[in-house]
């Protein structure tokens, strides 16, 4: 955060967090804030105080914010002394809105002041007042001389959940073409989470610079404009990927929530298979509006459709045009009445296309992009590269707004006479907010038929399934000025997070209490 940034005239922002160690002692850490403005809410963080901590821990802990205040100006002659305004405190804690877990059980943190002279880290601030420990970085100062303040990165910040092949060759694909300025790895395997950041940070060199950040803890992902969903029960050899749903639904049920809590006007994209009906699964867990739930779909079918196409005419699979919707799957739908190449129709040339009594065959071609996936997790396990590619150009268009058109599964109720709630592929418009527009292809009787089907045959499984909508509580969460909020959606008996956050401003006073 910019120290000289903008800020309202009156802003209070503050954060109480308890910690309990394994022996049952209090931790306790409150960002610097002033009571200048309200003495209320000062009479209201006392009574707190006295209540959680006792009487006889607060001379204590007003002992440490003292100490806390003089070793930053002793070490920093050039920052202001405090005074009742937000701004000095920034000043002095610009990463006052990010704090980390404290406490005995994670060998403390480290903030670093501006990176300019000093950094803190304890262990645990009550028990332990004296472990703090002020860094001289005299070697940035002597390298570095600011002439104006660095202007903040542009919001383009893409979460991956799920660090297995095909959500690190997503995340690898998007940053080799520069799609996202700030990358973000969720995985419940903290080792191969931390090697897989690693490994990605180490070859930032050779690319446009990109931040690369990973965590167990979902707090990490606050303000992803995508997060891309690839976590899942993996598919089996000869599984089939409506098969696989019933493993995969109560995974999404703990995951969802939490993305949404922390990035609440983020647009869920879905690669998990079976992407239809768990893309279904997000929307109604998520509450997002359906434009902002989407699925990866037959994006990639369209693709390998193209390819082979490419391959019977000798030209680039860029040149041939043609799209499969419906599931993403065994039932999906080859649109031959739209496969073109040069904008000439091969339906034209070729009535019979497709057709079970194609002279040509065309229809095998179907056939192969059904049973590619099979065969390649056949040969080598899972699929990766392809749909890392694939997931890659879904984010860019979304990213720099291009509005291109793909074949991506989307809620198609009132689309094509289906009448009921489903998610299908069908080309759609995609732009910075999401789903803009359905494209109504001409669909002769046969292909619309097929349609019907594959919605039919999931509207089955969704029955089965019985889902509740999530209520978004997070999309009244707010940024002020910049001012990333920041919350814990999980409480343990180490972490009671007692206040969050009290906000005042010119137009409106709002109160969030957790």
């Amino acid at each position: 955060m910019n120290s000289k940034q903008q800020l309202p005239t009156i802003v209070l922002l503050q954060y109480v967090k308890f910690l309990m160690s394994t022996q049952d002692n209090f931790g306790l850490f409150i960002v610097p804030f002033t009571f200048y403005y309200c003495s209320v809410l000062r009479a209201i963080v006392l009574w707190l105080l006295i209540g959680r901590i006792g009487w006889f821990r607060l001379p204590k802990y007003f002992q440490f914010i003292w100490k806390y205040f003089s070793l930053i100006i002793s070490n920093n002659p050039s920052l202001p002394c405090p005074t009742p305004s937000l701004a000095a405190v920034v000043q002095l804690d610009p990463l006052a809105c990010l704090l980390p877990l404290a406490g005995s059980d994670n060998g403390g943190f480290l903030i670093d002041w501006l990176k300019q002279s000093t950094a803190f880290s304890h262990q645990c601030i009550l028990s332990t007042p004296d472990n703090i420990h002020f860094v001289n970085m005299s070697t940035v100062q002597q390298i570095m001389k600011e002439i104006s303040p660095a202007m903040p990165t542009p919001h383009a910040k893409i979460t991956f959940v799920g660090v297995g092949q095909v959500g690190m060759a997503c995340a690898f694909s998007i940053l080799v073409q520069h799609v996202a300025s700030e990358i973000c790895l969720i995985d419940i395997a903290e080792d191969k989470l931390m090697g897989e950041m690693m490994d990605l940070q180490h070859g930032l060199p050779f690319v446009k610079h990109c931040t690369i950040k990973a965590s167990t803890d979902y707090a990490v992902t606050a303000g992803s404009k995508i997060c891309v969903i690839s976590a899942g029960a993996r598919q089996r050899e000869g599984e089939s990927r409506l098969s696989l749903v019933h493993r995969n639904v109560e995974i999404f049920k703990g995951m969802i929530p939490k993305l949404v809590k922390y990035s609440p006007n983020t647009i869920l994209l879905v690669i998990s298979n079976p992407v239809d009906l768990l893309t279904y699964v997000t929307w109604k867990i998520s509450g997002l509006p359906r434009e902002r739930v989407i699925g990866s779909g037959t994006n990639l079918d369209s693709a390998r459709l193209r390819f082979l196409m490419s391959e019977r005419f000798n030209i680039a699979p860029s040149s041939c045009h043609g799209f499969i919707i419906g599931e993403h799957g065994d039932s999906s739908v080859a649109v031959w009445s739209g496969v073109n190449i040069a904008g000439i129709p091969l339906k034209q040339l070729n009535p019979k296309i497709g057709d079970d009594d194609d002279p040509e065959e065309w229809k095998t071609l179907h056939k192969k992009v059904i049973e590619s996936a099979y065969d390649i997790i056949k040969y080598k396990g899972y699929t990766s590269w392809a749909i890392g590619l694939s997931v890659a150009n879904i984010c860019n268009s979304i990213m720099r707004n291009l509005r291109q058109v793909f074949a991506l599964s989307v809620n198609v109720q009132g689309i094509h006479g289906i009448d009921f709630e489903t998610y299908l592929s069908l080309p759609c418009v995609l732009g910075e907010g999401g789903i803009t527009h359905i494209i109504r292809q001409k669909l002769s009787e046969s292909e619309l038929a097929q349609l019907h089907k594959s919605g039919e045959t999931l509207l089955n499984i969704q029955k089965e399934l019985n889902l509740l909508p999530f209520r978004n509580c997070s999309s009244h969460l707010m940024q002020i000025s910049s001012f990333p909020l920041f919350f814990n959606p999980v409480s343990t008996a180490k972490e009671r997070l007692v206040v969050v956050m009290v906000v005042v401003n010119k137009s409106r006073t709002i109160n969030y209490e957790i």
